[in-house]
């Protein structure tokens, strides 16, 4: 395939904070210079700003969940569109509702490719009729083993290209609340407010924390339908001197290099972006013990695994890191030879732009 002759539009749901925005963006970012011409559908958000200074041109859709029938005409009549007006050559979805929308225009000149992000169980029909007929690429192998047991997508039309993070190389913007004392620790959580995340056990675990450790200062950085719920568990468990909310941010790699080390909590995952990003400026994490994380974060070498949904194994772990210097030393020793060897995003780059001149 020639890569200079192809029109990709990536179509997601929102332009928002999160992972999977996050991996469009780097998609676009790779790919902007090798192809013609690259086009974003999605719902908007906070990130299609980042198009505009790409020079990537972005139509707003309604939101691609939203089962009434008005929208779901709307969407198709709206998609259709773009790919006409766009000359559209392949259509890369990054939820499953996009590659269901994008088989229902029946474009069979179009190549459809669909990143899967996460490991689900449900909407198996649906899931596996979109699926159809597509080139399928998961951000990881649990990704991929999801896609063969649960959908029965053939391996043979899987291929896995893990993510990966652009480096650290700026110089890092001290935010005055990070200022530390003599002995204190700062320990960061970044994730959208949500069920998924498990934000309720880091609370109640930074409680427990705080009783034998009061120095520690805990983090939550991001937005999400959760936020007033969880603002009320602080205040409810008198923990507003310990637990700020910081709100969302996109110089995600300056915040961790400031911080002592990561907390995710996470009750499910694809294949997160943030141990990778924290790997990336030397730092170490204790995560739940999950598909998807469980491929970045090894046990004991780049970090910490424990059960999820238990705020006492959350809190030991991270009273662990707190007390022992030398083995938090090793570990972020570990995190960063982790990044380097696996999760560099030159890797990353010469494996997409292969991908895409192998697609027919």
């Amino acid at each position: 395939m020639k890569l200079e002759e192809q029109n990709v539009l990536f179509f997601v749901r929102t332009m928002g904070q999160g992972g999977t925005e996050n991996v469009v963006l780097q998609l676009c970012e790779i790919l902007n210079l090798n192809v013609n011409r690259i086009i974003v559908c999605s719902s908007g958000g906070i990130n299609v700003k980042k198009l505009d200074s790409m020079k990537i041109k972005h139509y707003v859709i309604p939101d691609i969940v939203k089962k009434n029938p008005l929208s779901i005409i709307r969407i198709i009549a709206i998609l259709r569109n773009i790919v006409k007006k766009e000359n559209v050559t392949i259509i890369h979805s990054h939820h499953r509702m996009a590659s269901f929308y994008s088989k229902i225009i029946l474009n069979k000149q179009i190549i459809r490719v669909v990143t899967a992000h996460n490991i689900f169980q449900d909407k198996i029909r649906l899931t596996h009729w979109g699926y159809k007929d597509s080139h399928l690429l998961a951000v990881g192998e649990d990704v991929a083993n999801n896609l063969t047991e649960v959908y029965k997508v053939p391996q043979k039309n899987i291929s896995v290209i893990s993510n990966a993070v652009i480096p650290f190389d700026e110089k890092i913007e001290k935010l005055p609340i990070f200022s530390k004392e003599s002995n204190s620790i700062l320990i960061g959580n970044i994730a959208r407010l949500s069920e998924q995340k498990g934000l309720k056990y880091f609370i109640e675990a930074s409680g427990i924390v705080s009783k034998s450790f009061p120095n520690a200062k805990f983090f939550i950085i991001g937005e999400g339908e959760d936020e007033e719920q969880l603002k009320a568990l602080v205040k409810k468990l008198n923990l507003e001197s310990v637990v700020s909310f910081l709100g969302f941010h996109n110089d995600i790699q300056n915040i961790i290099s400031q911080l002592d080390f990561l907390v995710l909590s996470s009750l499910w995952e694809g294949f997160p972006l943030t141990p990778i990003e924290a790997f990336s400026v030397g730092k170490t994490v204790v995560a739940t013990d999950i598909e998807g994380t469980r491929e970045i974060v090894k046990n004991n070498y780049n970090g910490l695994l424990v059960p999820p949904k238990d705020s006492n194994s959350l809190a030991r772990a991270i009273l662990k890191l707190i007390k022992m210097n030398e083995f938090r030393e090793k570990l972020e020793a570990n995190s960063r030879r982790s990044y380097i060897e696996k999760y560099s995003f030159d890797f990353y780059k010469e494996q997409i732009i292969n991908y895409y001149k192998n697609l027919n």
